[in-house]
């Protein structure tokens, strides 16, 4: 079976899932997306390692990891997700320890998280993307305005984070953006820092 890379494309909330987010994978030679539930501590630990420049003030779970294996000579050098049973995807590690390879076991939402803090790259195999493959949905708002892209799955409905999420920032200063920043890292609210980030990157 054919392996097919994959990149990330964002992460969504789902609006009929309470606490549950879509991971949004694309296939990089292709134009089929990849669409996958996680739960809410994953999506954030794969938006912080995303987003370059927030860094939590403690190592997540997936950092004490990446830290653990580093310090052991440990690499992850590629995520696989090979299989698809009734809507959930397994995945593999492939890592690498003194040319000796090693095949672990891993949830996707923890497979992705590593892959982006080792530069690992993703794949899955063809028929899986053939099953539960997706092609997006373009509304363009209007022509001056960036396209976005929303997706059907099922009954979940995955909206784009995009610069609607960040209307409680606009009447405020670019001095009082950086100041929350700070304290939202500092509190550890990643998604709030990250939607604060967005805003400050618009200015």
């Amino acid at each position: 079976m054919s392996l097919v890379r994959l990149n990330i494309k964002g992460i969504s909330y789902s609006q009929t899932q309470n606490g549950a987010y879509a991971l949004i994978l694309n296939e990089v030679d292709g134009e089929r997306k990849l669409p996958i539930v996680i739960g809410a501590f994953e999506a954030q630990s794969i938006a912080i390692a995303l987003e370059k420049e927030i860094r939590p003030p403690r190592p997540l779970t997936h950092d004490l990891f990446k830290n653990f294996a580093d310090r052991f000579d440990i690499v992850v050098k590629q995520v696989i997700i090979h299989k698809l049973v009734d809507g959930v995807f397994y995945s593999s590690l492939i890592c690498e320890r003194d040319k000796i390879e090693e095949i672990i076991d891993a949830r996707t939402s923890d497979a992705i998280a590593l892959a982006l803090r080792f530069d690992a790259p993703i794949f899955t195999y063809k028929n899986i993307l053939d099953k539960a493959g997706i092609y997006l949905k373009v509304n363009p708002k209007s022509e001056e305005e960036t396209q976005e892209d929303s997706i059907l799955v099922d009954d979940l409905v995955a909206e784009e984070v995009d610069a609607s999420l960040n209307e409680d920032y606009k009447d405020k200063t670019l001095k009082e953006l950086h100041t929350l920043l700070n304290e939202a890292v500092a509190n550890e609210d990643y998604e709030k820092a990250a939607k604060i980030r967005d805003e400050i990157s618009k200015r």
